[in-house]
């Protein structure tokens, strides 16, 4: 098997809480020659006061700093990519939210990988972290938002049944040109 450098890019690894954004993003970084893994929950914990939350209900000042937040990653991982490096970029981008992140990100190519186990399989996940995601949410109400309300852009990977290597090999194998990690996003963000 080849090694794998993408080059300067922006890789993004999206999905619902506890789908292995984290582990998988950590993972494909430490893999790759000169990466970075950009983690946008970092700049939610910025915010030392007056954070909101996101709750099912979307409100608007959680809404704003969730738009900030992706601002601020894409801003980040197009630093890193402009200085040579492949930027691993790891948040949940969902729904609308999607096309718009691509927007912002100006480096290309643009790789968007969306991370979408089942609701049994992020339920487990999610009892077996230390961390706890859904507070408001529900798993189920999360999945019906990632798979009737998130355009099909990009590589969709059910690793339901995957460990976090097997996901970052499938991931491996489309940036080496054996699945086209970008796929639509190539061309949705070209």
């Amino acid at each position: 098997m080849t090694a794998v450098d993408p080059g300067p890019c922006v890789v993004l690894i999206t999905g619902v809480m506890a789908a292995g954004k984290s582990t998988v993003a950590q993972l494909l970084a430490e893999r790759l020659p000169r990466a970075v893994h950009v983690r946008g929950d970092v700049f939610r914990r910025m915010i030392v006061s007056g954070r909101a939350e996101m709750t099912p209900d979307g409100a608007a000042e959680a809404r704003s700093q969730l738009d900030l937040r992706q601002r601020i990653s894409a801003q980040v991982a197009d630093a890193y990519a402009q200085d040579g490096w492949t930027a691993v970029v790891q948040d949940i981008v969902l729904g609308d939210d999607l096309p718009r992140y691509i927007d912002r990100v100006r480096t290309r190519p643009l790789h968007v990988i969306v991370l979408a186990p089942s609701p049994g399989a992020v339920r487990e996940r999610e009892e077996a972290r230390a961390k706890t995601g859904y507070g408001e949410w529900t798993v189920e109400a999360f999945d019906a938002h990632l798979r009737s309300g998130t355009p099909r852009i990009g590589r969709w990977l059910d690793t339901s049944g995957q460990s976090p290597e097997e996901t970052v090999s499938a991931i491996l194998d489309g940036l080496r040109g054996g699945g086209g990690a970008g796929g639509a996003a190539a061309q949705a963000a070209s």
